[in-house]
């Protein structure tokens, strides 16, 4: 118990230490894989933005447990900011790393590859970085390091593509199956080896709610929700994101 503690501190410092523009509907990865699921996924997240509109984005997905270690999902996805709106396509691949419980960490990579589809002019994104899960007791936590970065399209800055880092962490109690209770924390630091000024960075943190409701012949419907507050100038005041997946 204390060696698990141990491990997800330190995992937790080095996000803090060593911390991407996450948007309004992302969701904190996990790292385990159901060989066999699939699933119809959708999410949607709302934030306000500087200029005194909302930024509204959602996507829906199918994903598929294609081997013991592997799990890919194809999303199509729309964000919507005052007049403007973009539509895009997403391609999703979560890698187990780990056998489950084996050891004091679950550990698994994420990839994920996204592409406009309504302009020519709006750059490609890949985002990529590894996942840790622990638990003790019913308390599952998790901590995430992301990097991100964009090419091609247009460039309003007129500098060259960076590479972005950002974090994810999670705690959740597993009260019973169909409410389980938690908070979540996403942030953006800027660039990986020139992190940004304090005043500058993103940094969201709010409290969560998850269940499952099983419906026989593995087939079961899960959701998670978040109400996330910004903690830093830069962040927006607060942040609506919720995910629901149909399993079978």
């Amino acid at each position: 118990m204390k060696f698990k503690s141990r491990i997800l501190i330190a995992c937790l410092g080095a996000l803090n230490s060593a911390i991407v523009c996450a948007g309004p509907a992302d969701y904190v990865y996990t790292p385990n894989v159901t060989y066999g699921e699939r699933e119809i996924d959708f999410k949607h997240g709302t934030a306000p933005q500087p200029d005194g509109t909302r930024k509204q984005v959602s996507s829906l997905g199918f994903g598929y447990g294609a081997t013991e270690a592997w799990f890919t999902e194809l999303y199509l996805k729309r964000e919507i900011s005052g007049n403007e709106q973009l539509k895009l396509a997403e391609w999703e691949n979560k890698f187990q790393l780990t056998e489950t419980g084996k050891y004091a960490l679950d550990i698994g990579l994420i990839t994920e590859f996204e592409a406009p589809l309504n302009s020519g002019n709006e750059p490609y994104e890949f985002k990529f970085g590894p996942l840790f899960q622990t638990e003790i007791g019913k308390l599952q936590l998790n901590g995430n390091v992301l990097f991100e970065r964009k090419f091609g399209g247009r460039n309003d800055n007129n500098d060259a593509r960076i590479t972005e880092i950002g974090y994810q962490w999670q705690a959740k109690y597993r009260w019973q199956p169909t409410l389980e209770i938690g908070a979540q924390g996403l942030g953006e630091m800027g660039e990986w080896n020139n992190l940004d000024k304090q005043s500058s960075q993103v940094h969201r943190v709010g409290p969560a709610v998850f269940g499952k409701f099983a419906l026989g012949n593995r087939q079961a419907i899960r959701y998670n929700a978040a109400w996330l507050i910004g903690t830093s100038s830069a962040a927006p005041d607060h942040t609506f994101r919720m995910q629901v997946e149909y399993e079978f």
